[in-house]
C-alpha cells in the first residue's frame, strides 16, 4: 500500500520531469541532425558530383595517395596514366580528390572575392 502512495504522490511531478526529457531527447536529436549528420550528407553529395565530373586529362589523388592523370572512364573505374607507360585502373570511389593547377586555384579564389562583394 506504501508503494501505492508513493506512486501516487509521484505523479503530478513526473509528468513535469516527463515533458523536459522529451524536450531534452528532441534537442539532442536536432544537434545531432545539424552538426554531424547534415554535414556528412552534404560533404558525401559533393563527392558523388566529384566522381561524375571526372574526365580525361584530370589530375587526381588516389586514397592510396597515388598521383596520376586520367586517361579514360568507364562508367565504374577509370584508368589512370601515372607514368609514360605506366597505366592502372581504380573503381571511382577510390579517387579522393581532383588537383587543380595553382593558376585555377587562384581563378576560383577570384570568382568567390567578386561573388562576396555583389
Amino acid at each position: 500500500m506504501s508503494v501505492l502512495n508513493l506512486l501516487q504522490a509521484g505523479s503530478p511531478s513526473s509528468t513535469g520531469s516527463f515533458s523536459s526529457l522529451i524536450v531534452t531527447v528532441v534537442l539532442m536529436i536536432a544537434i545531432f541532425y545539424f552538426f554531424l549528420i547534415r554535414p556528412q550528407n552534404k560533404k558525401q553529395k559533393e563527392m558523388e558530383k566529384m566522381l561524375a565530373a571526372l574526365k580525361k586529362g584530370d589530375k587526381v589523388v588516389t586514397i592510396g595517395g597515388i598521383h596520376g592523370v586520367v586517361s579514360s572512364t568507364k562508367e565504374k573505374t577509370i584508368i589512370l596514366k601515372v607514368d609514360d607507360n605506366t597505366k592502372l585502373e581504380f573503381n571511382r570511389s577510390a579517387i579522393a580528390s581532383v588537383v587543380q593547377p595553382e593558376g585555377e586555384k587562384k581563378a576560383d579564389a577570384a570568382k568567390a572575392e567578386n561573388k562576396e562583394n555583389k
